[in-house]
């Protein structure tokens, strides 16, 4: 299937999927917000790169389908709380009001809590995944909580809100955004690997540094598009990383540098697909389209 396609496909999908894990909206605020945060768009990179992953090992994707669910309803947990005044303080996402700006702060922060934890309810049911064993299953559950948690997502957050105003070295810039950016990325394509139950240990080390590659090339672009991006394609404000003195690699390198790194570690990521050949061509294409992306 062509990559263009795929990645339309999974855009189409994901929504009815997420909605049938959310609880009905009714009345109901906090099940209102949750909605609002999850189905208003989305690149849903992150269950695209996890079904081009197990597509390497053959895999029934229908197993990932709980998988996906878990994962990016992490991440939009994640931006709800990243969006709140106390974070980075944003009033747009995907051409929308924010979550607090529609429903309130407490509502918001409440709605990310429910994110996060329904996505371990998820994973946390066997029969969400008849064809698994146990032991891969608490692998999954695992590497997402590690992803997620205090050595993942939520300790880049923090290095990148004390880092508010100062300058970072090119080294602890990266390490921050392999923790803040990078690590769902990486969950995403190890649950893929895992899901089939064929990859070995040298295909995961492999697609680790493949999507440790691809998520910093991901965050560069990310970094360029709000110095120069148009926020209408955006579908956010821009300028905000200045407004918010962070650290990016933008601030740090400028606009011509940021734009060799990333081509940098496109091509990293580009080279550490090679051991799978033919079969990674849709991986190629993604890694390629997030390098050359305009949103």
């Amino acid at each position: 299937m062509p990559f263009f396609t795929q990645l339309t496909d999974c855009q189409a999908k994901m929504p009815q999927l997420l909605a049938r894990y959310l609880p009905l909206p009714g009345h109901n605020e906090l099940a209102k917000a949750m909605h609002y945060a999850c189905l208003n768009g989305g690149k849903r990179l992150r269950p695209l790169l996890a079904l081009m992953t197990a597509e390497l090992f053959e895999t029934d994707v229908a197993v990932l389908e709980p998988v996906i669910v878990a994962i990016e309803f992490i991440h939009c947990y994640s931006l709800l709380h990243d969006d709140l005044p106390a974070m980075d303080n944003d009033d747009m996402r995907r051409g929308k009001p924010t979550c607090h700006k529609v429903f309130g702060e407490a509502t918001a922060i409440l709605a990310g809590d429910a994110l996060l934890t329904l996505a371990f309810e998820i994973l946390s049911h066997p029969e969400h995944f008849p064809t698994l064993d146990k032991s891969t299953i608490l692998k999954i559950i695992q590497v997402i909580a590690y992803a997620a948690g205090c050595q993942g997502m939520v300790k880049g957050q923090s290095i990148d809100l004390s880092a508010e105003g100062k300058t970072l070295s090119l080294e602890n810039l990266i390490e921050m955004h392999r923790a803040k950016t990078g690590a769902l990325i990486a969950a995403s394509v190890q649950c893929g690997a895992l899901a089939g139950q064929k990859a070995t240990q040298d295909d995961l080390y492999e697609l680790h540094n493949f999507a440790e590659a691809l998520g910093l090339c991901f965050q560069i672009q990310d970094d360029i598009l709000d110095a120069e991006g148009n926020k209408e394609i955006l579908g956010k404000q821009t300028g905000q990383d200045v407004k918010n003195q962070k650290c990016t690699f933008v601030t740090l390198l400028g606009n011509l540098e940021a734009k060799k790194h990333a081509k940098t570690w496109h091509d990293k990521a580009q080279t550490c697909l090679d051991r799978f050949g033919d079969k990674a061509a849709s991986l190629r294409a993604l890694t390629t389209y997030i390098f050359e992306r305009a949103t």
